[in-house]
């Protein structure tokens, strides 16, 4: 059964939503604030994390932060205020995969957590492992090389860089990384996808501009001397 960890500190949220995810036949573990989050994170094996941003004791970021500076590459669904941008940045910038601005409607909930969830590997299929430009991707390590040194990355990251490669020099639209990636089309203003692509430049600091933005359309590698 495939599980997840809802870390948020409003009960009533959290009775609502265990009753929905349960009913979508996923297992669901609370935590009520990020000390208690942090530590069934970290001692438990998760498919999924949702994170409530403003939490008692370490917020949502400082428990963010803390998962992935122990290398943890669990897929997070941050949930936010609605309206506040900075804190979706914040967010992404951290390492979060895709956020959710509160209120939300559960449909859309459970349709971003099954989008995220869709990383599952299909063990009947082995996937051929993919390079590019320097990079050498393989799918059924979920690891990506780039110059021979193994990128650190969240599986976010993972496919949109998968995605990159597969696209062999073309221009890979922006719509198309983020349904690749998050499941989803961009909506407008939404940042999300333009913070990924910084966050992996800062991972490849050696050769940043190996990822081109091409303006208007979207983004492409570049086979460098």
């Amino acid at each position: 059964m495939t599980k997840l960890l809802l870390v948020d500190d409003d009960a009533e949220l959290s009775s609502m939503l265990e009753q929905i995810l349960t009913k979508e036949g996923y297992q669901l573990t609370l935590a009520p604030d990020g000390e208690i989050g942090l530590q069934r994170a970290l001692s438990g094996s998760f498919d999924l994390i949702l994170l409530d941003v403003m939490l008692p004791g370490i917020d949502g970021f400082q428990l963010l932060q803390r998962l992935r500076q122990q290398l943890r590459s669990t897929p997070v669904l941050m949930l936010t205020a609605r309206g506040d941008d900075d804190d979706r940045v914040q967010g992404l910038e951290l390492g979060a995969d895709d956020y959710l601005p509160k209120p939300f409607n559960p449909r859309e909930l459970v349709a971003r957590v099954k989008a995220l969830l869709r990383r599952t590997p299909n063990t009947s299929v082995r996937p051929e492992p993919l390079e590019y430009a320097g990079f050498h991707v393989n799918p059924l390590q979920n690891e990506v090389r780039c110059d021979e040194q193994v990128l650190e990355l969240t599986p976010t990251e993972f496919d949109i860089l998968r995605a990159l490669v597969q696209g062999k020099g073309q221009v890979v639209s922006k719509d198309q990384l983020s349904v690749a990636a998050l499941g989803r089309q961009l909506a407008p203003f939404d940042r999300s996808l333009d913070v990924h692509i910084s966050n992996i430049r800062k991972k490849i600091d050696h050769n940043p501009e190996r990822i081109q933005t091409v303006r208007g359309r979207g983004y492409r590698l570049l086979q460098l001397a």
